[in-house]
């Protein structure tokens, strides 16, 4: 009752009209941002904190909150029409949602994740609500081995699932992980694959890689056959879902935040891992499997749901710990002390009326979020009736923008040509570009972990399994590695039962 109560102080606060202004003004800016192919919220975030100097704190991080689930939703509107993913959250939304696109239907596919957002927001926001303290008391006790653990997790289903091949999943992965590896051992500090340049000391920017391999790929394959193909204008479609649709979705938009939600708030999370478990959970569940990388409109929801559900679960570390799990929650985490403010157990009782009104803010945006965005579905859309040509030169444009404003280094403009070739041979040899994202995203953290997990241990591999939450992760994974053979035989003993 004491949290409830907070809260409907909260909306007393987020519902004044100057604060219900930033907000609005945030969800524009975000989805406007969000649809540039690299800028991401967390950059958008930074690109903004200065302009918020003369703002009261308040009002600044409702301005903060709503550019978060704004350029979220602005970088799923790329990955469905473009196939070129705003930021590392928006990439599997490409896998049905772009196939859906080029089939006529990429207004569903917009509505199907704008609904997505707002379900997984609400439901992920109630849960921030209600669970905070117990979330972030669970997430202090999580160590190293079950880190590691849930990023072999995923690194297993996003090759399990993807791809016409195993195989050719593993290779992917393979490549991700040795562009992971680019930079200086963050152990050691010894330099590995820079090849003597200062510049790659860093490592390869996530955004460099995930618009070269999407957006430059995509964009040279197409410019590889357009002359094999006349290049139509893709019919829009109907703006709104219809009622197979629904049924089809529903359960996907509730499933999502229960992905998603844990994986935001423990300091493994981030947006990704959820969204990719997501899509294997849609896939496994589905009654229309064979849709699937063809444009499974399920696909897209669950995903979609669990990435603006697991926005809501970072708070609960940053805003309980101080401790962030994202790049916009470091950000955030910075602007928090830019104001004199430290995140932490205490927080909750110096500053109630900034951080129930932010919470109360996410309600707000959310809502903002969907009446905004719902009725500009068909509008997005119509980028698809751009000539092909003008429509990829535009990309090109804006992915080298966008990976020119990570850094400022004219190295990174050669480095997303480079990785555009290795996207371009990938899709000429059939190898999934999603598990290489992967490897990138989470190799660096994978590898960390188990390097902290066998310290710990005196370098003893049992120091993997000594935890009851790995060896259950662990159980999963041999399930999931061992489901297409146990299938056989399950089919294979049934042949033999009714002969």
């Amino acid at each position: 009752m004491d949290s409830l109560n907070s809260l409907l102080d909260g909306f007393g606060t987020a519902l004044t009209p100057v604060n219900l202004l930033w907000a609005a003004i945030g969800v524009l800016l975000g989805t406007a941002i969000g649809v540039l192919p690299g800028i991401g919220p967390a950059m958008a975030v930074a690109l903004l904190l200065p302009v918020t100097y003369g703002l009261e704190p308040t009002g600044a991080f409702i301005m903060f909150a709503g550019i978060y689930y704004g350029a979220m939703f602005g970088g799923s509107t790329t990955s469905i029409l473009l196939n070129t993913p705003g930021e590392s959250a928006a990439v599997v939304a490409a896998i049905e949602g772009n196939p859906m696109a080029k089939a006529g239907r990429g207004a569903q596919a917009l509505a199907a994740a704008a609904i997505g957002h707002f379900a997984g927001g609400m439901i992920g926001t109630v849960l921030l609500v209600a669970l905070a303290p117990t979330v972030a008391s669970l997430a202090v006790d999580i160590g190293a081995p079950d880190y590691f653990a849930i990023m072999v997790l995923a690194f297993i289903a996003v090759t399990s699932v993807l791809g016409s091949s195993r195989i050719r999943g593993a290779a992917s992965l393979l490549i991700g992980l040795a562009i992971g590896l680019v930079g200086l051992d963050q152990m050691t500090g010894q330099q590995r694959l820079t090849f003597g340049s200062l510049q790659l000391a860093d490592g390869i920017d996530v955004v460099i890689v995930a618009v070269g391999l999407f957006a430059i790929g995509e964009a040279l394959w197409v410019a590889a056959h357009l002359r094999r193909s006349a290049a139509e204008p893709i019919p829009v479609g109907r703006p709104w879902l219809g009622g197979a649709d629904v049924r089809r979705t529903w359960k996907s938009w509730l499933r999502g935040p229960l992905i998603g939600f844990p994986f935001g708030a423990i300091p493994a999370g981030g947006a990704e891992i959820p969204t990719f478990l997501s899509y294997v959970t849609e896939k496994r569940l589905s009654k229309h499997k064979e849709e699937f990388g063809q444009g499974a409109i399920e696909g897209v929801a669950g995903p979609e749901s669990a990435a603006s559900a697991s926005a809501a679960g970072t708070l609960v570390s940053m805003l309980t710990l101080g401790l962030p799990t994202t790049a916009v929650a470091a950000v955030m985490l910075a602007a928090f002390q830019q104001y004199g403010i430290q995140p932490g157990p205490l927080l909750f009782e110096r500053e109630p009326d900034l951080v129930w009104g932010l919470i109360a803010s996410l309600f707000v945006g959310m809502v903002l979020l969907l009446l905004l965005n719902l009725p500009l579905a068909p509008l997005w859309a119509k980028l698809l009736r751009i000539p092909r040509p003008y429509l990829y030169a535009g990309i090109l444009f804006f992915a080298a923008v966008g990976a020119y404003a990570v850094g400022g280094e004219a190295l990174d403009l050669v480095i997303l040509l480079v990785i555009g070739l290795i996207g371009f041979g990938m899709r000429q040899y059939g190898l999934p570009v999603l598990p290489a994202v992967i490897g990138v995203i989470l190799g660096p953290a994978a590898e960390q972990q188990l390097r902290r997990a066998l310290q710990i241990s005196d370098g003893s591999a049992t120091g993997l399994v000594d935890t009851p939450f790995s060896v259950t992760v662990y159980a999963v994974i041999v399930v999931l590695l061992a489901w297409p053979w146990l299938k056989k035989a399950v089919m294979r003993g049934r042949r033999n039962v009714s002969a």
